[in-house]
């Protein structure tokens, strides 16, 4: 563990994804938000908002098992998702399904939703599902800055939120105590738990090593793996038809066309012709 803990002090800083993608017209920022909320129509017009109470019973579970595959406090992860969404009821949340607020950064190959953040027009990610989000949070902070975090104990919320402050995931100097007050004000800590010795240093070995496997190595992207000869695509998890059609700059109706689909509908594994 320690020596891994060294390789990750003596690694390069790898690229934030709080980074936004390059800048983006107001025009094509609104555009593009017009095609997501028109994606997601039927799921926004039947969005029904939640209290704090209700938006932890929702979540919880899903929290839980994030703490329990990476050693994040729950606790910590419902306290970040209630205030970077307002409880569920933010528009990312509504629109993207992005409870954490978290931006597109220089890899994200999915769709992007536009808002004036810490710049006008900063791209966001967007999620089939708002367990996405829980998941991808977790992915975010196996990074190099956050490393020290994962030798925490698992139910050291405390720990976790002033590490995160001083690690740089936000610039308000009274981050720590917003979410302390959250975590102590509906008892989240009832969720965190504790883990044996032998439990915590595997955990930790395995969660620290791939965060050094990941330093320095840029996530894969889709079209390295695809042959310029047969210029098939492999479908994955999270493709739609119109992130496929955007990564390969053509339009949905010639991706379909191509590919004699007759609805929007993609399996994993399915191959597409992306190109004539």
């Amino acid at each position: 563990m320690r020596k891994i803990f060294l390789l990750l002090i003596a690694a390069t800083i790898f690229t934030s994804c709080s980074a936004h993608k390059s800048s983006i017209g107001s025009k094509k920022a609104r555009n593009n938000n017009k095609v997501i909320q028109k994606k997601n129509k039927a799921a926004i017009a039947a969005y029904k908002s939640f209290t704090s109470l209700e938006y932890i019973e929702r979540f919880k579970a899903i929290a839980i098992q994030e703490m329990n595959q990476y050693g994040i406090p729950a606790s910590i992860t419902l306290a970040q998702g209630l205030f970077e969404s307002g409880s569920g009821n933010s528009e990312l949340a509504k629109v993207a399904n992005n409870h954490f607020g978290i931006k597109c950064g220089s890899t994200w190959a999915g769709e992007s939703y536009y808002k004036d953040d810490d710049n006008v027009n900063d791209c966001f990610r967007v999620y089939n599902n708002p367990e996405e989000s829980f998941r991808d949070h977790s992915e975010f902070l196996k990074k190099k800055n956050y490393a020290r975090l994962f030798e925490l104990d698992k139910n050291d919320y405390k720990g976790w939120a002033y590490g995160l402050k001083a690690a740089g995931y936000a610039t308000n100097p009274k981050y720590p105590q917003l979410l302390l007050n959250i975590i102590d004000k509906y008892s989240l800590d009832q969720y965190d738990r504790p883990e044996g010795e032998e439990q915590k240093i595997k955990r930790e070995d395995r969660v620290l090593a791939e965060i050094n496997n990941n330093i320095g190595v840029p996530q894969p992207d889709s079209i390295s793996k695809v042959s310029p000869d047969n210029k098939i695509y492999t479908v994955k998890q999270g493709d739609t038809l119109y992130n496929i059609s955007k990564r390969f700059g053509i339009e949905v109706d010639e991706l379909k066309a191509l590919n004699n689909m007759t609805d929007n509908g993609l399996k994993i594994g399915q191959k597409l012709v992306i190109a004539k």
